[in-house]
């Protein structure tokens, strides 16, 4: 791709991206994180500016201009300056910053009958980088080894492997998680598969477990079948499990479901004591936000969020309400590394969480008013 008239800069790195994966995901806070990730910011915003004619021009509109961005690399201006895109965007037009040739994946957002879905493009390098962010975030909640896993899915999710849905695109990013991998459900009618789930668990008793999957599909078709075994006399006992989870909050919130409620109900289920949400999104896989042990999502260091005020989207401060930005220093294949979500949250704290981790932690609270329903769990139900 060539450059267009409007000469943001010309792409170079301030600081290899090497150099920032070997950063802890939570050691660095305050203004010694803003400082990394504005120089990082401000190195992606050169980059689609020149690869990117539409980004551009929206910079154009924008009126952020080549100096505006110098000051965001030295530190006078920091990446909250940086423009944002709607992540609605990506449903509307297709952004990418490389040649076609160059793409090795293209990811699709979660999306009902009838609506359009988003498309994100991945080269080589943003698709390897995504996996070593993701894998450096969950280690730290998880450990290094890898576990045998059970996937809450169906296999027949993720058999494209060029064009990945967000569901499947999230099965096979945390499977790397895991070993001897296995899924629970049946692709045929999403029943749980009782006799592979018991020789799983028989093969690997005493051990740790990885469980994965969507949270409402956890719910539907994993969590309610086990209260109707139990009822019959048959148990699991996944005490020695870790299950990690996303989406789909929506659903559980109209059958009056709170997180709260649903970690305490699996565990009366199966036993299963170590629970984590996350918070993510197709357009920006790998930097998703983990849950810690004291019930908060926290931005790691190469990512953040920012509240903004709907009402003028100036940034919000601790404690107030308003839509969430997220800042992802990954992407290089498309510009989705200021995006404006449809969420709506608080952040909570920043380098204070009693779990130890530095960096924002935050809630998030539902979704805007009028936004398209969206869950990579919620599609499956919402198509039958």
């Amino acid at each position: 791709m060539t450059q267009g008239k409007y000469n943001i800069g010309n792409w170079k790195s301030i600081m290899d991206y090497d150099e920032y994966l070997t950063l802890k995901p939570y050691e660095q806070g305050g203004q010694e994180k803003r400082r990394l990730l504005s120089r990082r910011i401000s190195d992606l915003v050169c980059l689609h500016a020149g690869r990117c004619p539409e980004y551009r021009r929206m910079l154009e509109v924008d009126g952020f201009t080549k100096e505006k961005n110098d000051m965001v690399a030295g530190g006078k201006l920091s990446y909250e300056d940086v423009p944002f895109l709607p992540v609605r965007l990506f449903k509307e037009l297709s952004l990418k910053s490389v040649d076609q040739d160059e793409v090795v994946k293209t990811m699709t957002s979660s999306g009902t009958t009838g609506q359009a879905v988003s498309r994100i493009y991945l080269d080589r390098t943003t698709s390897m980088n995504q996996q070593k962010v993701l894998a450096k975030i969950v280690s730290d909640f998880t450990g290094a080894s890898r576990m045998p896993m059970l996937i809450i899915d169906c296999p027949s999710v993720v058999k494209d492997r060029r064009m990945f849905s967000a569901r499947g695109a999230g099965i096979l990013g945390f499977s790397i998680f895991g070993r001897d991998k296995v899924y629970a459900l049946r692709d045929a009618d999403m029943g749980l598969d009782v006799e592979t789930v018991e020789a799983f668990l028989q093969k690997h008793q005493g051990e740790k477990i990885l469980l994965f999957g969507f949270t409402f599909m956890i719910w539907q078709y994993f969590y309610k079948e086990l209260v109707r075994l139990k009822e019959q006399g048959i148990s699991f006992d996944l005490s020695e499990g870790i299950l990690i989870h996303g989406g789909g909050w929506k659903k559980l919130a109209n059958e009056a479901v709170s997180a709260e409620e649903f970690k305490r109900a699996l565990a009366e289920a199966c036993g299963i004591a170590r629970v984590h949400d996350y918070y993510g999104m197709a357009e920006q896989t790998g930097c998703i936000y983990m849950e810690c042990e004291c019930g908060h999502l926290h931005a790691s260091v190469f990512s953040d969020v920012i509240v903004r005020n709907p009402k003028d989207f100036s940034v919000c401060g601790t404690g107030e309400e308003g839509i969430l930005e997220v800042i992802s220093s990954i992407p290089e294949s498309y510009p989705g590394h200021c995006l404006l979500t449809e969420d709506i949250g608080v952040i909570l704290g920043e380098d204070d969480c009693p779990c130890g981790r530095k960096g924002k932690y935050f809630k998030v609270n539902g979704r805007l008013k009028n936004a398209e329903i969206r869950g990579c769990s919620d599609t499956y139900e919402m198509k039958r």
